[in-house]
């Protein structure tokens, strides 16, 4: 089998397809919950919280060095930690969205699971069998 039609097979299975479909309906939802955490969730507790903005929460490690002129010449070494706020918000929203598509997708299929296909009447016993065809015979 050449190399294209060996490619064509692995990138044509359901698996992978679907993967893909994931995959990138995933991106974009990630890009909802981004938008969710900084526009609509962290402007107002940053109001509750004084009229803070998360986004610009830092801690100057170094200061800006600026020349004469008062250009920069070396950034501010900071650490970011309002943005790491919103990242850890933004995280735990998609796992809490994931964690309940799971948990739906499990319970239809213990609903599935849970009525049994009706079974089948117990096969009769070796001696039901004998005497079945003791009769049988008499019958003849």
């Amino acid at each position: 089998m050449g190399l294209g039609k060996e490619f064509k097979t692995f990138a044509m299975r359901g698996n992978v397809v679907d993967m893909a479909v994931g995959i990138i309906i995933g991106g974009a939802f990630g890009k909802i919950v981004s938008s969710l955490v900084a526009d609509i969730i962290m402007p107002p507790v940053g109001l509750l919280l004084g009229g803070v903005d998360f986004a610009e929460l830092s801690l100057t490690l170094k200061e800006a060095v600026t020349d004469a002129a008062g250009e920069v010449t070396t950034a501010a070494v900071t650490v970011n930690y309002g943005t790491f706020i919103q990242v850890m918000l933004d995280f735990l929203i998609v796992a809490f969205s994931i964690f309940m598509v799971i948990k739906a997708m499990n319970s239809l299929k213990k609903k599935e699971e849970a009525a049994p296909e009706p079974a089948a009447p117990p096969e009769p016993s070796d001696d039901v069998k004998l005497l079945t065809e003791i009769r049988d015979l008499l019958k003849k």
